[in-house]
């Protein structure tokens, strides 16, 4: 894993003109930007992505389909472009993504990672085989489909059952409910 150069952004998400290596941004708490992409299905159903069981923070715990930092001079939709296809190999076009907002989250974490990011949150349909796409080992342990109805069942548990990482229960209703519209 790289140690990546990031734009420091304020508290507000407004550029600062400065960078840091993303270790030093996650020791110090710099605000800074993240891009998260959320496949969906026509017939209903979300991918998600099981965070390698070799990540510092919520090892093994599913989450967002794509997600990652946004480097030092990339956009947020260059950002994301690139993670798909490190992260499960599919190419993907500006085009197919749709930007659902913004969504702040800081977090700290026992381990002494300070996480003050913005995600940028994009949603795009899947139109391949859930069986094309190969997770990147060190990213993600694996991939599934839910149904609508199965990721609202596990967000209702969500603070018992060790699926989904407890706190962003709110991110991930406003997800489903944002899918749900284009559904």
């Amino acid at each position: 894993m790289t140690d990546e150069l990031i734009d420091i952004v304020t508290k507000d998400g407004q550029p600062t003109g400065k960078t840091a290596l993303k270790s030093v941004i996650h020791k110090k708490g710099y605000h800074h930007n993240t891009a998260h992409l959320w496949l969906y299905t026509t017939a209903g159903e979300i991918l998600l992505a099981q965070r390698s069981f070799t990540k510092v923070i919520c090892p093994g715990l599913w989450d967002v389909s794509v997600a990652g930092h946004v480097d030092a001079g990339e956009t947020t939709e260059q950002a994301i472009i690139r993670e798909t296809q490190e992260e499960i190999n599919l190419t993907l076009q500006q085009s197919d993504l749709h930007k659902i907002g913004v969504f702040p989250c800081f977090q700290t974490y026992d381990n002494g990672i300070i996480d003050n990011e913005f995600h940028h949150t994009f949603i795009a349909e899947l139109r391949v085989p859930l069986k094309q796409l190969k997770p990147q080992a060190d990213e993600v342990e694996s991939l599934k489909l839910v149904s609508t109805m199965a990721f609202k069942s596990l967000l209702k548990n969500s603070k018992n059952n060790n699926h989904f990482i407890a706190s962003n229960l709110d991110y991930y209703t406003t997800i489903l409910d944002q899918i749900k519209i284009v559904l």
